[in-house]
């Protein structure tokens, strides 16, 4: 091999057969993002490279995580204007034209993944050859940004595998992997290994066959009187998802291919106009900031990723047991799942086995894993888990009794946590001879949506307790909050606020729709009275009194509350609560459109403006409180916590970032507003001036 010129990023070489082999490495970074240095860089050697007319190109990666993950986001969050923006965005389009016109043939060697302005990369060269293993995976995630492909994918990826595939991939920012990558058409051959991967890049540069088409009807839906029918139907599909005022980038990928159908020099001018638009968008500034912090979540558990965890005993059978021990499964670890009586652990097994059945379609993959949950009714499992689990009744005195016979069954180096949702840690480790090995892990329901797991600890839990567990989370590839031992700790302390005062508001005349359709407005993906049977009526009357009675709170009247959990009615696991469940979806009918029965109150036209303050600002309020307590250690962790702890509004960027958006000034005068017709509980929290 013959060296080319030097470059920072890119590594070139050139071998036997004239084939020009650029690989990309950028310094001091674990993976490949395709910054405006990188775009530079390859815009010099493609130039070269067109005066040079090699026998052929090949673009690859040195990085063993993938090909490239996508443009610099951090990059985005210091371009200042529509026109730096749209600078950037054109300089990409011209590197990328500029490769894809070389007259020699170009392949993109893709090992792991490419996404994003990594995929638009791969889709510039002629041709693109996968590395089939485990790690391939390709994708748009870019609509998660609140933007879209701005490398020329909007016009790239109709072209190569059609219309209707690209406008999925688009704008949904589903990852395509394996096998599928071909069957596709993003990728022209696939190979089991890295060696047979190189040897069909040297077959297809000497070969130089035609390239991809996509099949008939791919290509019929790109035509001009296609797209015009098909338009309105597509945006009908995406309304009942998103909102085009909350989110605006999917109806932006849809006006440009019906108006370009991918093709054409000013299909690349008007993605570049487009994408320009959309970042200066507050919706993708927070996307991004919201990025920015599942990021700093996941880098809790760097320092600890090395960290042997093998073996989990979870204690508790029931919801949240038994999909802790099948997720831990999933994920690759050895579990076994104990409680009182066995048919409450086969119970749990089978629910378990429901849920790999769902998730992994092949038999053998799936008899695999199904291999590592096992059922322990005598507890066995406790003496050689690395973690041990419990997840039973919201009882105090329940987990001190069972912390008492497990203690001295735990080898020395194991941990023991609990996944309570409320109880402060304090009052259940006094039983333990050694308090410091007792963490907090508080999984969501349902624990395979839902991404974060708060790791609460005390004063006294060990930095190697905290650790063992925050590396937990992150094996099994959940988001790790720290979070310090409080009442219903952040989330459901925030939440805890939030859903009472939807009762409240029931109580005061609102039908449960109304008070629904008011948070979902401001762009909550479900209403507080839904998410209060999601949860389930029994666990919000838990929660919510172990919350106010340990901050001294007086206790909101639950009558309402109580006539449903006394009549087993709990929700969309009993399949009616405050609504009527079917299939797991809420019915909406005309007594939920009605007030409550009894309730006489009509509420007028000023309690009808006050109520999405009511329930948005008490939610806000209580996390000004949680950041003055030090719950969490910062603003951005507040944030993370609720975003994906309860699903908060993302394009938003926080309950806290909220507040600043809206002006912490005008919060509190809003607070003091609906304390003088509400009540005290709407007083502000003392901490609004320190919000920056």
């Amino acid at each position: 091999m013959a060296n080319g010129p030097e470059s920072r990023c890119w590594h070139e070489e050139t071998d036997a057969e004239g084939v020009v082999w650029l690989t990309l490495d950028k310094p001091d970074a674990s993976v490949n993002t395709l910054s405006s240095s990188v775009l530079r860089e390859l815009g010099a050697i493609v130039a070269s490279l067109k005066r040079r007319l090699p026998r052929g190109v090949v673009l690859q990666s040195v990085k063993t995580s993938g090909f490239v993950l996508g443009a610099d986001v951090k990059e985005f969050t210091t371009l200042r204007s529509v026109d730096e923006v749209r600078a950037l965005v054109e300089h990409g389009h011209r590197v990328l034209l500029d490769l894809e016109s070389l007259p020699c043939p170009s392949v993109a060697l893709i090992e792991g993944f490419a996404l994003g302005g990594g995929l638009e990369l791969a889709l510039a060269c002629r041709y693109r050859v996968g590395v089939n293993d485990d790690r391939l995976t390709l994708g748009f995630p870019e609509v998660r940004l609140g933007i879209h492909p701005g490398f020329g994918g909007t016009v790239r990826a109709v072209r190569t595998i059609g219309s209707l595939a690209a406008l999925d991939l688009m704008l949904t920012g589903r990852n395509i992997k394996g096998a599928k990558t071909l069957s596709l058409g993003l990728v022209d051959r696939l190979a089991i290994n890295r060696e047979l991967a190189i040897n069909l890049c040297r077959d297809l540069i000497k070969k130089n066959p035609g390239m991809h088409r996509p099949i008939l009807v791919q290509r019929l839906a790109s035509l001009r009187v296609a797209r015009l029918l098909l338009r309105s139907r597509i945006e009908a599909q995406v309304a009942r998802k998103v909102r085009k005022a909350h989110y605006p980038a999917p109806y932006a990928i849809i006006d440009l291919w019906a108006r370009y159908g991918g093709k054409g020099p000013a299909a690349y001018s008007a993605e570049a106009d487009s994408i320009a638009s959309l970042a200066a968008t507050s919706t993708a500034r927070n996307l991004i900031r919201v990025f920015m912090l599942q990021d700093a979540l996941k880098s809790q558990g760097k320092k600890v990723a090395d960290q042997l965890l093998k073996r989990v005993h979870v204690v508790g059978a029931g919801v949240m047991g038994a999909d802790i021990a099948a997720w831990c499964a999933f994920r690759g670890l050895d579990v076994t799942l104990q409680d009182l009586e066995q048919h409450f652990v086969d119970s749990g097994l089978a629910r378990a086995r429901r849920f790999l059945d769902k998730k992994i379609k092949d038999p053998t993959n799936r008899a695999v894993v199904a291999t590592r949950l096992r059922s322990d009714f005598d507890g066995a499992g406790v003496a050689d888990a690395d973690i041990v689990l419990e997840a039973i009744i919201e009882n105090a005195e329940a987990k001190r009794l069972l912390y008492v016979m497990l203690e001295p069954k735990m080898k020395a180096s194991a941990i023991l946590a609990t996944n309570t949702s409320s109880i402060p840690l304090d009052q259940l480790s006094s039983v333990l001879a050694d308090p410091s090995r007792l963490v907090g892990l508080h999984f969501f329901n349902p624990v395979a949506l839902m991404p974060l797991v708060e790791v609460v600890h005390t004063e006294v839990t060990s930095s190697a307790s905290i650790e063992c567990a925050t590396a937990l989370a992150r094996k099994i590839d959940k988001l790790p909050l720290p979070c310090r031992s409080a009442p219903g700790f952040l989330v459901n302390r925030v939440l805890a606020r939030y859903m009472q005062e939807a009762i409240q508001a029931a109580q005061d005349g609102f039908s449960f729709d109304e008070i629904d359709k008011v948070a979902t407005d401001f762009g909550m993906p479900v209403g507080p009275v839904e998410l209060s049977d999601m949860v389930g009526l029994d666990v919000c009357r838990n929660v919510g009194g172990i919350v106010n009675q340990a901050l001294g709170r007086p206790l909101p009247d639950t009558s309402v509350l109580d006539v449903k959990i006394s009549e087993k009615n709990l929700g969309r696991k009993t399949d009616r609560g405050f609504y009527r469940w079917s299939n797991g979806r809420v019915v909406r009918d005309s007594s939920t459109a009605a007030p409550l029965a009894g309730v006489t109150r009509q509420p007028d036209a000023t309690a009808k403006a006050d109520l999405q303050d009511r329930l948005i600002l008490s939610l806000l309020n209580e996390c000004v409180a949680v950041l003055r307590e030090g719950i969490v250690e910062s603003q951005d962790m507040v944030d993370a916590g609720v975003i994906f702890g309860s699903g908060f509004a993302p394009f938003r960027g926080g309950p806290l970032q909220e507040a600043i958006t809206r002006g912490a000034d005008e919060c509190v005068r809003r607070l003091e507003e609906l304390a003088t017709r509400y009540g005290e509980r709407f007083n502000p929290d003392a901490a609004w001036s320190r919000l920056r």
